[in-house]
């Protein structure tokens, strides 16, 4: 064979083998490499993002809550002010469902008001069934005076009279899907007190801004 020929063919030759090891490594880079490095880089990513700190998000709600809770007592004069949620509490027998209950998560007290937060801890929903219905249909209870029989109390007026409430204002806290989470009310002790219609709905407003924090506290 003529030299040049027989070198030619070699150059194609090797032109070819380095062709097609480089489509070996190609596919080794793009079948092995590619999906590891991928996962890789999800690894660093997932490590740097930072995790839920139940505690800390928790504090921080109740700053946010607490802190607002104080400004609606200032705000309107109020002698307490607080916040329920509804939760789950036990099982019935023998189903087995979940029992609905609330519980005074928040609390504002003025100078000699007295607190109720203690006393309502995974209370069942049915004993104060009228008053809840009636925040479920309606969103606002309204009772300028606990003493006077014409207003409805939708029977709160015992509760009143353990804790020395003369007027009470209560606001369904919802969701921005209208699911019914917790209710925000204000309590006034020293003096019987009768808000206009434009405190209702600036106090509706608070309740509305309220559900908002807490479904994003409770959606994490």
């Amino acid at each position: 064979m003529n030299p040049l020929r027989w070198v030619f063919y070699s150059y194609e030759y090797l032109l070819i083998s380095m062709e097609n090891l480089a489509m070996i490594i190609v596919a080794f880079i793009t079948g092995v490499l590619g999906p590891i490095s991928v996962m890789f880089i999800k690894y660093l990513l997932d490590k740097r993002k930072k995790k839920p700190d139940m505690v800390m998000d928790t504090l921080r709600v109740s700053e946010l809550i607490t802190h607002r809770i104080d400004h609606i007592r200032d705000e309107f004069n109020a002698d307490r002010v607080w916040i329920s949620q509804f939760h789950n509490g036990g099982n019935f027998y023998p189903t087995g469902r979940s029992m609905a209950k609330f519980s005074i998560m928040y609390e504002t007290v003025s100078l000699n008001a007295g607190s109720v937060q203690s006393n309502f801890k995974n209370i069942p929903v049915n004993l104060f069934s009228r008053s809840i219905n009636e925040l479920l249909h309606n969103d606002v209870i309204e009772i300028s005076d606990f003493k006077d029989e014409t207003i409805a109390t939708f029977g709160l007026k015992y509760i009143a009279e353990e804790s020395g409430c003369k007027s009470a204002y209560l606001f369904a806290i919802k969701s921005i899907e209208d699911k019914f989470i917790g209710i925000l009310a204000v309590d006034y002790t020293k003096k019987k007190t009768k808000l206009d219609m434009e405190s209702i709905n600036h106090l509706q407003n608070h309740a509305s801004s309220i559900g908002g924090v807490l479904m994003t506290y409770l959606n994490q």
